[in-house]
């Protein structure tokens, strides 16, 4: 699986994801770090990744554009702050939530819990 890093997370979550054996890429690699979300998307989108990020207007654009494409995994509620922990909760939860991801989906880890939104999702 592939990975793009948003800039609301710390790169070390990008390098994280690398010594797990992952693909990933923080945004700022890219030299995408004032980007807007748009642009995010439209590179993930293009490059075959997986957004992680903790910004929920990946959603919202997912939602506008009745897209497929790309699935999006967001650290909402209780989830650990620093980079270490986002990395562990990623990596324990990956098998589980991998099928879902590569059919497409919005899925909101939270230390407790897993919600899962198959894509494409409508606005309405």
């Amino acid at each position: 699986m592939r990975f793009l890093i948003d800039n609301a997370l710390s790169p070390v979550v990008a390098e994280g994801l690398r010594q797990a054996d992952h693909e990933a890429i923080h945004v700022r690699d890219l030299g995408l770090a004032a980007a807007d979300d748009e642009t995010i998307f439209e590179h993930a989108d293009r490059d075959q990744r997986v957004i992680v990020s903790a910004d929920t207007d990946f959603g919202t654009i997912l939602a506008m554009r009745n897209a497929a494409s790309p699935s999006v995994i967001l650290f909402r509620g209780a989830t650990p702050r620093y980079p270490i922990g986002q990395v562990k909760l990623l990596i324990a939860n990956l098998a589980a939530i991998a099928p879902s991801i590569e059919r497409g989906a919005v899925v909101v880890l939270e230390p407790q819990r897993i919600r899962v939104r198959s894509l494409p999702m409508s606005s309405s």
